[in-house]
């Protein structure tokens, strides 16, 4: 196996870890614990699981660990293709991850505010519920934020798949199509107040999902191509 093709996996691999941790704490610790406009619910369903929230923000660090090292890993496949833009998608990454991480205060906060007895002794169910809801709000918007920097990563990515000539050229396209489909997800939950009321919410970041899944699993089941003379 070339060294190329060690790099390849080793991306691959640190994709899937990033793809499986991020669908945890992301679409399924969410699943078991919100309830949709019920914030006294979703306290009971805390407090009667906090490992839960606690495993997701677990998790949430492991991935934005993995996502920074995965960045170094795709450096070293891709920068002879373009150094300087390698260095941005790092860059871009980096960026991300910090976002992220500094994110994971909210749901600590409410972790604190359910566990500790004294926030309960010493305040309202009312006040509880609003200071919860606004760890949440806050949290949300925090990962708005990082989503412009997924979008933004996935340009200079794309663009050095499209131009390496020894990874599939589709999966660059769609790669660039996804970082641009971030940018309408972003901006249209900041303009439009109903935005996730919307169709095309719901299928808006199909091509990102499709080029970084066909990425990672290309990367980790096939590797890279001989690279043209």
């Amino acid at each position: 196996m070339t060294h190329e093709n060690k790099l390849a996996r080793l991306a691959g691999l640190l994709y899937l870890i990033v793809v499986v941790f991020g669908v945890f704490r992301l679409i399924y610790v969410p699943s078991q614990i919100m309830v949709h406009d019920d914030m006294h619910a979703t306290i009971n369903h805390i407090v009667g699981s906090s490992f839960l929230l606690r495993a997701g923000i677990a998790s949430a660090l492991v991935e934005q660990v993995m996502f920074l090292f995965l960045s170094f890993a795709l450096f070293c496949l891709l920068h002879p293709v373009g150094k300087n833009i390698a260095v941005v998608m790092v860059t871009l990454v980096a960026v991300n991850v910090a976002i992220t991480l500094v994110a994971e205060v909210y749901p600590l906060d409410v972790l604190a505010l359910l566990t500790h007895a004294h926030h309960g002794q010493v305040l309202a169910p009312e006040q509880l519920e609003l200071l919860v809801r606004q760890s949440f709000n806050s949290y949300d918007d925090a990962l708005l934020i990082a989503e412009l920097f997924w979008g933004l990563w996935l340009l200079p990515f794309g663009y050095l798949v499209l131009k390496s000539g020894f990874l599939p050229k589709i999966l660059g396209i769609f790669l660039m199509l996804g970082g641009l489909s971030y940018f309408v997800e972003v901006f249209g939950s900041i303009l439009f107040a109903h935005y996730s009321e919307t169709a095309i919410s719901n299928y808006v970041t199909l091509p990102a999902a499709i080029g970084e899944i066909g990425t990672c699993l290309w990367l980790l089941l096939v590797g890279v191509r001989q690279r043209h003379a």
